[in-house]
């Protein structure tokens, strides 16, 4: 069971609620047709049973996309892939009907869950829409706690009004280093070293996005500041976890106690804790995210096609089964636009391929799913056909 949210040192408590994440998914549901499960019997494990396991599979998977050209992952959404991650420095005006459009492709009423990285300083994919913001370190030095989950909330308002409905932000790393660059991946995008500054300015920016309809993800669990390279050029370490679990794991903790819905976990080791990057860590993800933590939200992986990911003997479709098998929640990948439609392919067609060798479970699979549909507020029981669309 999720632990209870408590307040943090800045007195600020993350609170869900229907209304504030109307906008997380695209999709919605609706009523059950006659000869179908009804409202009064229905449960969400009792459709998803009925489901078949690629149909499953598709809605852990996001998909990569340049946010100019979104339509060109249609056939992906048709398929079914339950998120889908823009990359870019500038989206375009019609950014919003475009992404509608695609929405408007998903089977069964259940759209994408649309994300991107909206940090604020050098990783800013919007900013020409939502608005410019200053790096996490800016912030923490400008700024009170109010004023950065102001900014957020406008920030988020904006995403959301696009039907943008997740931010991959904050992040939560205690680093004080120059960067991001070759070997930081943090830098400016981390608020202080000091946890006593990350954490409250953390979660105010937190706090804000969800006031403005969009789901934070705090990143990058369990602790990157002061790793030992940027895992997406090179394998990479974080700090010895005899040191971690008492700095850099603890804004997280304060994230997961204030009832923070999803967190991205490093493709770092953690030294005395993993041996293969913490994404892909039973000893990470499972025993101390989800059961010493007791964290029962979405959990996503970082970038499973990082140089740290292959350097530990992964490919994508590979690696994306191992994060299913760990805990995580979500695949997400980068891929050249001429590659995305054969990667999608491979990861689904791999996951598919180890929950009937018995190497993923079906129900392991299946908590996976429970937990994208519970970000995207989708209720399975309200579908009005929910008949038409149970296997596939």
């Amino acid at each position: 069971m999720r632990r209870s949210p408590r307040r943090t040192t800045a007195g600020l408590a993350l609170v869900l609620s229907a209304t504030t994440l109307a906008t997380a998914g695209l999709g919605r549901a609706s009523q059950a047709q006659p000869g179908s499960l009804t409202t009064s019997t229905c449960t969400t494990a009792g459709v998803l049973s009925q489901w078949s396991v690629r149909r499953l599979v598709e809605q852990t998977v996001i998909v990569p996309v340049d946010e100019n050209h979104v339509g060109s992952i249609s056939a992906e959404i048709a398929e079914g892939a339950g998120g889908v991650i823009l990359f870019g420095s500038s989206a375009p005006p019609d950014l919003g009907s475009r992404l509608a459009a695609l929405a408007a492709r998903a089977p069964g009423g259940i759209g994408p869950l649309v994300m991107t990285d909206e940090e604020g300083g050098t990783v800013q994919r919007m900013a020409n829409l939502v608005g410019s913001m200053p790096s996490a370190r800016r912030m923490a030095r400008t700024m009170t706690a109010v004023q950065i989950a102001a900014l957020a909330h406008r920030t988020a308002s904006r995403m959301a009004a696009v039907g943008v409905g997740m931010d991959l932000a904050p992040v939560l790393d205690l680093d004080n280093r120059p960067g991001p660059n070759a070997t930081n991946a943090d830098g400016t995008r981390s608020f202080s070293a000091d946890r006593a500054v990350t954490t409250p300015d953390g979660l105010a920016f937190a706090h804000g996005l969800e006031l403005g309809g969009v789901v934070p993800v705090v990143k990058h669990f369990p602790g990157l500041g002061g790793a030992s390279g940027n895992t997406d050029l090179t394998a990479a370490k974080t700090k010895p976890w005899s040191r971690l679990r008492k700095d850099g794991l603890l804004p997280f903790a304060a994230a997961i106690d204030a009832g923070i819905p999803a967190v991205m976990v490093t493709n770092a080791v953690v030294p005395g804790l993993t041996a293969r990057p913490a994404s892909l860590s039973p000893a990470a993800v499972h025993r101390l995210l989800r059961t010493r933590l007791a964290f029962s939200g979405l959990v996503l992986p970082d970038s499973l096609s990082a140089a740290a990911v292959r350097a530990a003997g992964f490919g994508v479709p590979r690696a994306a089964v191992q994060a299913l098998r760990v805990g995580d929640d979500m695949v997400l990948f980068n891929a050249e636009p001429d590659d995305v439609a054969g990667t999608t392919r491979q990861v689904v067609r791999t996951v598919v391929d180890a929950v009937a060798s018995g190497h993923l479970s079906r129900s392991r699979l299946t908590t996976a799913v429970r937990h994208v549909l519970e970000v995207k507020r989708v209720d399975l029981c309200s579908l009005q056909q929910i008949g038409s669309g149970v296997s596939r």
